[in-house]
């Protein structure tokens, strides 16, 4: 199994939605910033947020164990690179994923 690359393209907010749906004073996610980098494979990779990690884990997952195309070719058009967002529909941030020839070291079993 290799490590991913998974890298913050992009933050957003929509002012629209968060108008009449959200809290007062929100803004765009707290959480990452454009250009941070975390290193994943069968785990969550610590300060990568909760919610963005269940949107992007089967990537992750398929890209460390080999996958290099997704959905019949007809999504991304660069070998071994999912772009996926987290779940939050008001500030979503935008994840590049990709693999890379880091080898990963699965946890010990006791």
């Amino acid at each position: 199994m290799k490590k991913c690359k998974i890298e913050v393209l992009k933050t957003t907010f929509d002012e629209e939605l968060a108008k009449e749906y959200g809290c007062k004073g929100l803004g765009k996610c707290p959480m990452h910033e454009v250009g941070d980098t975390f290193s994943g494979d069968f785990a969550k990779p610590d300060g990568l947020c909760d919610e963005a990690w269940k949107a992007m884990y089967q990537y992750v997952f398929a890209l460390s164990h080999g996958s290099d195309i997704f959905y019949y070719g007809d999504w991304i058009d660069k070998p071994g690179v999912a772009i996926c967002s987290c779940n939050d529909g008001i500030r979503p941030v935008i994840f590049k994923i990709s693999a890379t020839e880091e080898v990963s070291t699965p946890p010990q079993q006791s």
